[in-house]
């Protein structure tokens, strides 16, 4: 029998939660650690659609990357958020884990996930952990054959789940394009490693206003790189549900789903004519 304990210490040796930001929270939020397991779904945000997916599939234990209560909360009642998602899934049976930015550290997770899949190749860590300089923020590497920054940025269009954010770039869209840094999720804060770093463009996400144009001003005093790339938070961290997913299969023997529901936030995208 697998039971929700072994489900965790499989994840978290595979991620281990050294690795992730004081700020963070992981690890088991419902459920009971003996409970028996038997399919897992995993998926990137614990929303109200995504438990009632897991609900519909039968699975016994729901996976995500982002925490259901990264911040304190005096209240689970049902007519919350959280408390809506805790109530109907202590109603199902069904556990709730999640790996956050010990995942995104870890090797094997969201960042090499992410690299993985916009065709770089060897990466390394962005931001190494001082202690194990293969485990860090981020990845770096170059592609197997230099593109223009549009050809880039359609690459990436292509191979992360669409959004209604799309793929946004700053930067010029004909210049040849080698080295590529990547951040999965809220990547902002990494800009200037990414500026000291050889990348020729910066794939992120939630990149906000005024750190893109200090980023962007200061790459107008040397070559104008690296150039940035912005998508959608969801859709630069799904990639890793796979991997993730598959591992756990391996070493447990559960079966495990991956969800393809869209649970970016934003449902429109009205561009203005110029």
């Amino acid at each position: 029998m697998t039971t929700v304990a072994d489900v965790m210490e499989t994840l978290e040796q595979r991620f281990p939660l050294e690795f992730a930001e004081d700020w963070d929270a992981n690890g088991l939020v419902v459920g009971d650690p003996q409970a028996e397991v038997t399919k897992a779904l995993f998926a990137v945000d614990p929303t109200i659609a995504v438990v009632n997916e897991a609900i519909e599939v039968g699975a016994d234990l729901l996976v995500t990357h982002h925490p259901l209560l990264l911040r304190g909360v005096n209240t689970v009642a049902s007519d919350t958020a959280g408390g809506a998602v805790i109530h109907r899934l202590i109603a199902s049976g069904c556990a709730l884990y999640n790996a956050h930015t010990n995942a995104d550290a870890s090797s094997g997770g969201v960042a090499d996930a992410l690299a993985e899949a916009v065709g770089i190749v060897n990466p390394i860590p962005l931001v190494p952990i001082p202690s194990d300089p293969t485990q860090g923020t981020g990845r770096i590497g170059r592609l197997k054959h230099a593109m223009t920054l549009r050809e880039f940025a359609d690459h990436v269009a292509s191979v992360l789940p669409a959004t209604h954010h799309g793929v946004r770039v700053a930067g010029d869209l004909d210049a040849l394009v080698a080295t590529v840094a990547v951040v999965g999720g809220s990547g902002d804060s990494f800009l200037e490693q990414a500026r000291r770093s050889p990348a020729d463009v910066y794939l992120t996400a939630d990149l906000r206003h005024h750190p893109a144009s200090t980023a962007r001003e200061l790459a107008s005093l040397g070559d104008g790189r690296p150039y940035l790339v912005d998508v959608a938070h969801f859709a630069s961290e799904w990639s890793w549900l796979a991997a993730a997913a598959e591992h756990v299969a391996d070493a447990t023997g559960i079966d495990t789903i991956v969800s393809t529901l869209n649970t970016d936030p934003w449902t429109a995208h009205v561009r203005a004519e110029s």
